[in-house]
């Protein structure tokens, strides 16, 4: 059976939401299931770890569960119009992939949130496709045949799902958002089985 991983860090937990909606869009294709997989902070104080099992929420990520998955989407908050530092830490961590070839082919597509509206959300999802690229895999986004794109007023992009959270992560997933998240799981699903 395909399995689609769906690798994110979220603060206040807008981009695991999203991550939900992705998951259950994958699973959307037969046969298909998703993991869901988080990384940790980074802290500035070099003496700090995180527990091995986060106290909520998905386990963390490991190289092992990039080079079992069929698809792989990642998925940050936007810092500065880049990926926030946790994924970003995480993807560096994946040199030994890079080099072996472990994720060349597999589908991969991204995601985000966003405090305010014009805040990077392409630009994070554009940053995020960066190291996929370079990994030799398969991106895709969420093609204009989706007509959502056509009128969100909030989050959704052809380069990927996206959220405008507010603030503090108070603005609720819209369902325009909701049907985008499960299109990308959907179409990372449907490739994962084509190519698997």
């Amino acid at each position: 059976m395909p399995e689609v991983l769906i690798v994110y860090y979220s603060h206040h937990g807008s981009t695991e939401k999203l991550a939900n909606y992705i998951a259950r869009g994958a699973e959307e294709i037969s046969n298909v299931t998703s993991k869901l997989r988080t990384v940790p902070k980074v802290s500035a104080n070099c003496e700090s770890t995180a527990p091995e099992i986060p106290t909520s929420g998905a386990p963390y990520a490991t190289l092992d569960d990039l080079i079992r998955c069929d698809a792989l989407a990642i998925g940050s908050p936007t810092r500065f119009g880049n990926m926030a530092a946790p994924l970003k830490y995480f993807l560096d961590s994946t040199s030994a992939l890079w080099l072996s070839g472990e994720l060349s082919g597999k589908p991969a597509g991204v995601f985000t949130s966003t405090s305010t509206l014009h805040g990077g959300q392409e630009s994070t999802l554009l940053s995020m496709m960066t190291p996929l690229l370079h990994h030799g895999m398969v991106v895709t986004g969420i093609p204009f045949t989706e007509s959502d794109l056509h009128t969100t007023t909030s989050g959704g992009s052809p380069y990927g799902a996206s959220h405008y959270s507010g603030q503090d992560g108070d603005n609720d997933v819209t369902d325009e958002e909701k049907r985008l998240c499960k299109a990308l799981g959907k179409r990372l699903g449907s490739l994962a089985t084509k190519l698997s």
